[in-house]
């Protein structure tokens, strides 16, 4: 059975919490893993999750500030710890390459799982991996370091109609086989399907508000992005290149975003239903989650 779930590991910004960890995010995608920002204390948190070495398929990180990053010597010792038997692949912006290599090579270990590392280019958008599941992709953002949000894009499909298919007679193996053909006995698949838009879920991190916030957040059925500041301090926001609540939830509005995750708090908010509160004040009126550490918030269903 195909999961699509978002599993979180940490939710703190510059300063872990008692109760926040660092940053770290798993995207269940069906059979794959994407491991985003795994940031320091990322390892034991995969444990209380119950997400394995296993599970990891492609990490993004999106720029190489410690706690979007930090982590990262951790995880890639475990996955060759583990033997992992796929090859995993790394995305971070090209610029701090430098920094990768340092965290891959911080201490000696036993190299037994390939490692593909694919940078982002310095590019405003780039497409980094597409196949017959999703196209990846990565956008610019802007911040005082060089970073990247990523955006998961399913292809758009068709939702067979079975009132339409009894009235032509097509049942059983023949609906395969007009879903792969296009046509059976003079039927063509537009005929008995109506468009299934597919889904799209997107990471949005460090960043002022900027185009690269609004390219990913576009039309998304998951958004996740840091609400660092509220908005009595937008000015402080700006100033170290972050998000207020009510920007994203702006954004998601205007977006049309369906289910909004907010995440990467300052400590200096004891309060965290204020983030939410500031977001559907901003217009936000879709599924929203104030995300803690070691929650699971599952994809929304499919767009009918």
């Amino acid at each position: 059975m195909s999961v699509r779930e978002l599993v979180v590991l940490g939710t703190a910004s510059q300063v872990p919490t008692r109760h926040r960890n660092h940053n770290g995010y798993l995207l269940r995608w069906d059979g794959e893993g994407l491991l985003f920002d795994p940031g320091e204390g990322t390892q034991r948190q995969m444990l209380y999750a119950g997400v394995a070495a296993h599970d990891v398929d492609r990490i993004c990180v999106t720029h190489f500030h410690g706690d979007h990053s930090l982590g990262l010597a951790g995880v890639l010792q475990r996955i060759n710890l583990d033997r992992v038997p796929h090859p995993v692949t790394a995305h971070y912006p090209a610029s701090g390459a430098h920094f990768f290599d340092r965290l891959r090579h911080a201490t000696a270990y036993r190299e037994t799982v390939p490692l593909r590392t694919e940078p982002v280019p310095d590019a405003e958008q780039a497409v980094l991996y597409e196949s017959a599941a999703y196209t990846l992709t990565a956008h610019r953002l802007s911040h005082p370091v060089e970073a990247y949000g990523y955006r998961l894009a399913e292809p758009d499909g068709r939702r067979m109609l079975p009132e339409r298919l009894r009235a032509h007679g097509i049942t059983g193996p023949d609906v395969g086989r007009l879903r792969r053909d296009g046509s059976l006995r003079g039927v063509t698949l537009e005929e008995v399907s109506a468009p299934r838009p597919g889904q799209r879920f997107a990471f949005v991190m460090d960043t002022r508000l900027c185009d690269g916030v609004y390219a990913l957040a576009e039309g998304c059925d998951m958004l996740v992005i840091e609400s660092t500041f509220l908005d009595e301090d937008t000015a402080l926001a700006g100033e170290y290149g972050h998000l207020t609540a009510g920007q994203a939830g702006r954004v998601a509005a205007e977006s049309g975003v369906r289910h909004l995750v907010l995440t990467h708090f300052s400590q200096r908010y004891p309060d965290p239903a204020a983030f939410a509160a500031q977001a559907r004040a901003a217009g936000f009126d879709g599924e929203l989650t104030t995300a803690r550490d070691l929650d699971r918030v599952p994809l929304p269903r499919r767009r009918a």
